[in-house]
């Protein structure tokens, strides 16, 4: 038995998140199903993060455990063949058998992009959020600084959320502009559900000047989700990938090549 890791992308508009459903229209239960195809028997995957209705991915994890040899690019191209073209594996790698694609991650990158304009672009439907508001760059990055840290992130919690603990260390937040686009960069040891979009409603308001930047400061202190911004559109929202020790060798792409070749912006 081998266990294999793959690399995938996709966008997240035509599916219902990550996570397999009864009516088959997720990202999982499709890649299970190429991977069915492929394999000529069933097989299940476990994947970095689950991702929600709407949210894409530029390097999803998964792994999953085979009695059948193939080369790593048969992986690729033959899977490839039997998905639609919303979902790509990119690599292919055979790793240990300890080794898993949740547990084993260390941190996990997010990117989210979003458009200020007063009319939402058509073109960029579902792949960018948006707000008709000018934002200001320099009072979100203030507030972005006082999320970094160790902190228990109870204000930006879906009350949904299954995870063990509220608490999270958020590694790094970067926020750049380009004309009317942001991106927002995020990295953190765990990120709890809809964490990312919470926090991106409340930076939101401080860019647009409803809330000033030492309310984050407040937010987290009182660790209640209503008291905070409602949670963000999914659509900007992208899983950048999932970081592993180098012992394990995976063929990813660092973030800066990854953000520079899907939309020609660095961090």
């Amino acid at each position: 038995m081998s266990r294999i890791a793959l690399g995938i992308s996709y966008d997240g508009a035509p599916w219902q998140g990550w996570q397999t459903q009864p009516g088959g229209r997720t990202v999982q239960d499709t890649l299970e199903a190429a991977l069915a195809s492929f394999l000529a028997q069933p097989v299940s995957t476990i994947c970095a993060g689950r991702t929600d209705t709407g949210v894409h991915a530029l390097e999803q994890v998964v792994h999953l455990d085979t009695p059948v040899q193939r080369r790593m690019e048969s992986w690729v191209r033959g899977v490839n063949a039997h998905m639609p073209p919303s979902i790509r594996v990119q690599w292919a790698h055979a790793v240990p058998d300890d080794f898993h694609a949740r547990y084993s991650a260390t941190s996990r990158s997010y990117v989210y992009l979003l458009r200020s304009h007063r009319v939402a672009s058509p073109i960029l439907h579902g792949k960018v959020g948006w707000v008709h508001r000018p934002l200001d760059l320099q009072r979100m990055r203030a507030a972005a600084q006082l999320l970094l840290g160790e902190h228990d992130f109870s204000a930006f919690r879906s009350s949904e959320c299954q995870a063990a603990s509220p608490v999270r260390h958020l590694q790094r937040i970067d926020i750049t502009a380009c004309g009317d686009l942001f991106l927002f960069f995020f990295q953190a040891n765990a990120f709890l559900h809809h964490m990312v979009r919470n926090l991106m409603g409340a930076l939101v308001e401080v860019g647009k000047g409803a809330l000033p930047p030492q309310h984050m400061t407040a937010l987290l202190a009182q660790r209640d989700r209503r008291l905070a911004p409602p949670t963000f559109q999914a659509a900007g929202l992208y899983l950048v990938k999932a970081h592993y020790p180098d012992r394990f060798a995976l063929p990813s792409v660092p973030v800066d090549a990854l953000l520079a070749s899907h939309f020609g912006l660095r961090v």
